[in-house]
């Protein structure tokens, strides 16, 4: 809050719809857990307040999205490329 009790102005220009539709996205994807082991279920347990939070980390400049962990996508291993996971939020707010 600035000295007048106003609130200050957010960094980045990012609307919570946009962070609602990137959700909407990951979901119709069915996505998966990610590098931070959360479900969609667990995600969606408390939607509201997760994105609310993912929002005000974006916008405010504040978000950092955690390391990616691989995952070998083909049985043949010495030659395959790998596939990131990321967690949940990272994958809302990247797409």
């Amino acid at each position: 809050m600035s000295q007048m009790g106003e609130p200050k102005p957010k960094s980045f220009d990012i609307s919570k719809r946009a962070v609602w539709e990137a959700y909407r996205r990951v979901k119709a994807n069915k996505g998966s857990a990610g590098v931070d082991g959360q479900s969609m279920n667990e995600f969606e347990e408390n939607l509201q307040g997760n994105l609310y939070r993912l929002w005000n980390r974006l916008a405010s400049g504040s978000y950092f999205p955690p390391p990616v962990r691989v995952v070998n996508t083909s049985p043949e291993a010495s030659y395959a490329s790998p596939a990131s996971r990321r967690s949940l939020a990272c994958i809302a707010c990247c797409r």
